[in-house]
């Protein structure tokens, strides 16, 4: 692909704000100081309507990429059009990251991607009937340089980094977890039997996955840079370095003896070649494993997402139920990444024995609400 600038020069000129996020240099400042441990209040993101209108705080179209991957800059204008309906008070800022689907690495590899109204399916997960057997399984993990998606992900991708110069920031797109990538291939059910009956061959094509893994992720995160500084991805977090957030929806259905042994080495590599990383850790099925994650010394943090299951019957995040997790991250040293209720984040920030690495994300109606929540956070930071 023919980059829009030349190689010879840089083509981004750091603002000093952006056009939807005017302190954004400030912001810069603080994300960088929460990396390092060396802020002391927690990063609050608040996306507020400007017109207080409920309807207002969500953008319709993040599916965009994935349903019109085409034409990407019917969806950047629909992104930026969002933006000027909305505020992105405290540490919020514009994010539009390259959502083709969670896992979308899958693709790049082989496997059918299939687009639905408001998700994407690969693979095994989209039909059983793509189950691919061990030689075809290994057989495909090689980087095609040809593969449609991958050529699709590096168009949206510096489409985004062009229109977003001055404006807002591009997010790297969800390549997946390494074990998710390999059910997608191999299928859920199978991989499952695999860690009894094939445990060398889910060791084989896991290390395979992963060099793969950090080579679209270096291709991405360059061409990144020749347009602005540091790494934004799905989670909405920026870093001046090499950051993303990595996970295992796999890891729900199997023993913590299975995760230390098949997973957690991958994590611990990831996390020695990427400079910040945080854990995507889903659901009440992976809890079981949050001890061994804790362990791995450059794992910087965790978010926590309790499930639709748990949010409907009021254990959300801002729930005091999770306190005793949220206690044990912050203890072992580790960041915590919540999205919690508005009329929640007040409580929860006096309940936690620090608020040092702490990251709040967070929606509100009323623009004076929402500052006024910035100004209470800031006095109860310990």
């Amino acid at each position: 692909m023919i980059s829009l600038f030349s190689k010879n020069t840089m083509p981004w000129v750091l603002p000093m704000g952006l056009r939807f996020k005017e302190d954004w240099s400030e912001v810069e400042n603080r994300f960088s100081a929460w990396w390092e441990g060396e802020l002391r209040e927690p990063l609050i993101q608040i996306i507020a309507s400007r017109k207080g209108r409920l309807e207002d705080l969500f953008w319709r179209d993040s599916w965009g990429f994935a349903k019109d991957p085409h034409h990407p800059e019917r969806t950047i204008q629909s992104f930026m059009k969002w933006c000027n309906n909305v505020l992105f008070l405290g540490d919020a800022y514009p994010n539009l990251w390259v959502n083709l689907g969670p896992g979308i690495m899958a693709g790049y590899l082989g496997a059918k991607v299939v687009v639905r109204e408001d998700t994407v399916w690969f693979g095994a997960s989209a039909d059983e009937n793509e189950a691919r057997d061990w030689e075809d399984v290994i057989e495909m993990l090689y980087f095609n340089d040809k593969s449609f998606w991958w050529n699709v992900t590096l168009k949206i991708t510096e489409a985004c980094l062009v229109h977003g110069v001055g404006s807002y920031i591009t997010g790297l797109t969800d390549l997946g977890g390494i074990h998710d990538i390999l059910a997608s291939l191999r299928g859920m059910l199978n991989l499952l039997k695999d860690l009894h009956l094939n445990p060398s061959k889910v060791e084989e094509a896991s290390w395979k996955i992963l060099d793969l893994w950090h080579i679209y992720y270096e291709r991405l995160y360059h061409l990144c840079q020749q347009h602005m500084r540091g790494t934004s991805a799905w989670m909405g977090l920026w870093s001046p370095k090499r950051w993303y957030p990595i996970q295992c929806d796999f890891s729900a259905l199997i023993s913590p003896k299975h995760f230390k042994r098949f997973v957690l080495p991958i994590i611990a590599e990831q996390c020695e070649r990427l400079d910040h990383i945080i854990y995507h850790l889903d659901g009440p099925g992976e809890i079981p494993h949050l001890d061994y994650l804790l362990k791995v010394d450059n794992l910087h943090g965790i978010q926590w997402v309790p499930g639709a299951r748990m949010d409907a019957v009021g254990k959300h995040c801002g729930s005091e139920y999770w306190l005793p997790m949220y206690r044990k991250i912050l203890k072992a040293g580790k960041r915590l990444v919540i999205a919690v209720p508005y009329s929640h984040v007040i409580s929860i920030l006096r309940a936690l024995p620090t608020t040092r690495g702490v990251l709040i994300q967070t929606m509100c109606v009323d623009r004076s609400r929402a500052e006024e929540l910035l100004e209470h956070a800031k006095s109860i930071a310990h």
